[in-house]
């Protein structure tokens, strides 16, 4: 949505210079530089805190810069990645690592002018050395997302899963089985709080639904699944609304777990908890 809105304001060529800033050659070169550093610090059995780590290339927020931290300390192995609920795949999580740290991966939306304007992006400014990823214009459900992924051949490891539909992103990871990602970015709704809760999964469901705060699942649900799917949470974006988890197994001693209490201190996101009281006689299903 923000770069729709960019776009209708400054123009279509000053819109795709703008983008084209974030794919230069020197910063491609800086988070080189800022990888080896952590890697280093990894195997030196020390690195700095992942909230030192974010900075915002694509990303909506700062999550550019602390998905970079966690797959420096754990080692990029397969440079896949699967973004469902991608929009055109530039206001990513997913986009800064296929521009400058070569990975290959799929997006999923359901808006096709979103696929169709991503596609005719990365057709305009391609990665040279890369191939281009898939872009897959579907409503992703708990009944089709397995499918989805081993039809496009992103079954298997993958680096990085994200998700953020505004809706199903819990029922989605909860039913994902064909994909196993090393590192999981999920959307979750702060205006739920600290409550344990959960909006029922509806495979119809469309923002914004019956009101626009119902929908989507509270950080404790989503730090619930994530342990029952294998995952500890490592950390988030400073507003507490963009979780990241680790594979339990890969976390050792350098990615420590914070709890849903601790990513959701941001002033904004603590004022924004009283915003339940609009749904809060809505149903919700325990996490």
């Amino acid at each position: 949505m923000f770069n729709r809105f960019l776009k209708n304001i400054i123009g279509s060529r000053l819109y795709y210079l703008y983008l084209r800033d974030r794919f230069s050659p020197s910063l491609g070169v800086s988070q080189r530089r800022l990888y080896h550093y952590y890697r280093d610090c990894a195997e030196a059995g020390r690195v700095p805190g992942i909230e030192e780590a974010g900075f915002r290339v694509f990303s909506q927020f700062e999550e550019d810069g602390k998905l970079l931290y966690v797959l420096s300390v754990i080692g990029m192995k397969s440079r896949r990645f699967v973004e469902i609920g991608s929009d055109d795949g530039l206001n990513s999580n997913c986009a800064n690592l296929y521009f400058h740290f070569g990975y290959h991966g799929l997006y999923i939306d359901g808006n096709a002018a979103a696929i169709r304007r991503g596609k005719k992006f990365y057709d305009r400014y391609p990665n040279p050395y890369y191939h281009k990823p898939v872009f897959l214009h579907a409503m992703a459900t708990r009944e089709n997302i397995n499918e989805l992924l081993d039809k496009h051949d992103f079954s298997g490891e993958v680096d990085l899963l994200s998700i953020d539909i505004d809706g199903n992103d819990y029922w989605i990871w909860d039913a994902l089985e064909v994909c196993t990602p090393r590192v999981v970015v999920i959307e979750t709704h702060v205006e739920f709080g600290l409550r344990n809760i959960v909006v029922p999964y509806d495979p119809l469901y469309r923002y914004p639904g019956v009101h626009p705060l119902y929908h989507g699942a509270s950080a404790p649900a989503m730090v619930a699944l994530g342990r029952r799917k294998g995952y500890r949470l490592v950390g988030a974006n400073d507003y507490g609304s963009n979780l990241i988890f680790v594979k339990e197994l890969l976390c050792g001693d350098l990615l420590p777990e914070v709890t849903a209490e601790e990513v959701l201190q941001h002033p904004s996101a603590i004022n924004s908890f009283e915003q339940f009281e609009q749904v809060k006689d809505f149903h919700f299903r325990e996490g």
